[in-house]
């Protein structure tokens, strides 16, 4: 998802640079187990009143999966106690 995400936004000059980094990505898998416990997040959070995306959910599950910590810069869409995030500022 987060590949997608890459390419989704990149420009001409910058598809070499984003090609090197990708090659270099450890990839979490998404299976069954992830799958599972991103529905249980939403489902959990939807009962508090708060709408995480599909797509925010299956990442952090990933991450959770594979005891990675999730950067991101947008902390506030990865509220699961159970999972390790840093905040990456976008921009700058």
């Amino acid at each position: 998802m987060n590949v997608e995400e890459l390419y989704r936004g990149v420009r001409e000059s910058e598809s070499t640079a984003v090609r090197v980094l990708v090659d270099g990505l450890r990839l979490a898998p998404l299976g069954k187990r992830e799958g599972e416990l991103a529905g249980r997040w939403r489902q959990e959070f939807a009962a508090k009143g708060v709408t995480l995306s599909q797509a925010d959910c299956l990442i952090a599950a990933a991450a959770a999966g594979v005891g990675a910590t999730l950067a991101t810069g947008n902390p506030k869409h990865f509220p699961m106690d159970d999972l390790s995030t840093v905040h990456w500022p976008v921009g700058g």
